[in-house]
């Protein structure tokens, strides 16, 4: 059950004092959070999922001797906070005495303490379950119809509306409302044995009126028209050229293939660019950032003001006009690298510890428009709609591509299906000649998977570079 703001954050703040006081600990961190999630999933014609989910509970993590303890509980009673407190105290004990690695310290940071509110047109709270199986209902029927190649499709819905309170022993004192929908039209197109799917969507940071700012049968008609044209479409060749990337492919290598390489926790562990701070990692024309802001559009998925470590969530410039200045921190790598934390700490919900994770990440614009950077291509691919991806830690990658048109002399020629790009990120970052002036972010409708989920954004301009394309996914 949800508790009332006041009374949660008072209880917290008297049980960070007991426990500081009194346990051995140097360091109480107590984060509630109260979650609602609604989903609704049409597929051919049916309903197929609807659900509303509400939990909420309280997450206390506690530092003794060098030694994280962690524990949650549903109950929101002094007693069982008391209790889980005491579990947590207990479980951080029992790690000192065999633990090798102790954490040195926990940089100092400026601590949030205030009230901080998602922007939202169109409260989430407000909008009853039919009028959400509604629009999955009339996308997912307008989608199947659209074309005749289109044999099935389905539209999913989901939104997470988060209250939290988080107070810890170093001074914060936050409550944080967060908004957070989603909406996805999927279309297969088919003919004998030929067979194509694509999506359209969309995930923000924002309310109602921001989700569907484009109209819910918009995206239905946009995928079913992608995979009708996909179907028709030949197979691209494989060759390493001239590639035009879109936001939303410059969101994916953005977080895939470089963001995970500068995560600290990944850094210490032995990232390919654990001792690269200072160098030259990309061209002079990338600046990439992570930031918990909605910087340059609005409505950014990763939006968020503090993070779980209750440190704000501001800018952070990862590579800066090539030049690589800062990994991704919370408190504890951030000491541990002799730097501040970049506010990078996120728990996906209160039963979950709060661990290194991206944000908004992306390239920042530049001067040229895409049909200038078309135009100044003699051969290569425009490449468009990020589909899944995966990347290591030397920053090698392979990510699918839904689209991709031919270039030839400088104009887009005809649709290619089943692409995908790869090859090491930082050589791409490096080969990058031409950057956009129109931005936007495109990835919002997924989540990170690092141990636990988190909704993160990606995007940019369009980006000229080198790599190698693939056909046949």
């Amino acid at each position: 059950m949800q508790q009332q703001p006041q009374a949660v954050l008072d209880m917290l703040r008297s049980l960070v004092s007991s426990s500081s006081s009194s346990r051995g600990t140097s360091y109480v961190e107590a984060r509630y959070q109260a979650r609602s999630f609604s989903e609704v999933n049409f597929a051919n014609g049916r309903l197929e999922r609807v659900r509303m989910v509400e939990n909420a509970g309280c997450g206390i993590r506690v530092l003794v001797d060098g030694c994280w303890g962690f524990s949650s509980s549903a109950s929101m009673s002094k007693e069982d906070l008391k209790e889980s407190l005491v579990q947590a105290v207990s479980m951080a004990r029992v790690l000192g005495r065999s633990k090798k690695n102790k954490v040195k310290g926990l940089a100092e940071s400026k601590m949030a303490r205030g009230t901080f509110v998602a922007k939202a047109k169109g409260d989430l709270a407000g909008i009853d379950i039919e009028q959400k199986v509604r629009v999955a209902r009339e996308a997912e029927a307008a989608a199947r119809k659209h074309a005749k190649g289109i044999k099935t499709a389905s539209a999913t819905y989901r939104d997470m509306l988060d209250h939290k309170v988080i107070a810890n022993s170093d001074g914060a004192e936050v409550e944080i409302f967060d908004s957070k929908p989603e909406f996805n039209v999927t279309a297969v197109a088919r003919e004998g044995a030929k067979s194509v799917t694509a999506s359209e969507g969309i995930g923000i940071t924002g309310g109602w009126d921001d989700l569907f700012k484009k109209g819910h049968l918009e995206y239905a008609q946009v995928a079913a028209e992608k995979a009708a044209k996909l179907l028709q479409a030949k197979y691209a060749t494989g060759e390493k050229t001239t590639i035009i990337l879109d936001p939303g492919m410059v969101g994916l290598l953005c977080h895939e293939a470089i963001g995970h390489t500068v995560e600290a926790d990944f850094v210490l562990s032995g990232s390919v660019v654990k001792d690269k701070i200072g160098q030259k990692v990309a061209s002079d024309l990338v600046t990439l950032v992570d930031s918990g802001r909605s910087d340059i559009a609005e409505n950014a998925a990763g939006t968020i003001g503090v993070d779980d470590e209750g440190v704000e969530a501001g800018r952070t410039a990862i590579i800066e006009k090539g030049i690589l200045k800062s990994f991704l921190h919370n408190r504890e790598s951030a000491f541990a690298f002799g730097t501040a934390s970049t506010g990078n700490a996120r728990a996906f919900t209160y039963t979950d510890e709060p661990l290194i994770r991206m944000r908004n990440t992306y390239i920042e614009p530049r001067a040229d428009t895409l049909d200038e950077i078309v135009k100044e291509t003699k051969h290569g691919y425009l490449v468009k709609g990020a589909r899944n991806g995966q990347a290591d830690a030397n920053g090698e990658f392979m990510f699918g591509a839904q689209e991709a048109y031919l270039i030839e002399n400088g104009e887009v020629k005809e649709l290619m299906r089943g692409a995908s790009i790869s090859g090491n990120a930082f050589d791409v970052l490096r080969s990058i000649d031409m950057v956009g002036s129109k931005f936007e972010y495109d990835i919002g409708t997924g989540y990170c998977g690092k141990y636990q989920p988190a909704k993160v954004d990606g995007g940019g301009p369009h980006v000229r570079c080198t790599a190698i394309i693939g056909g046949m996914q």
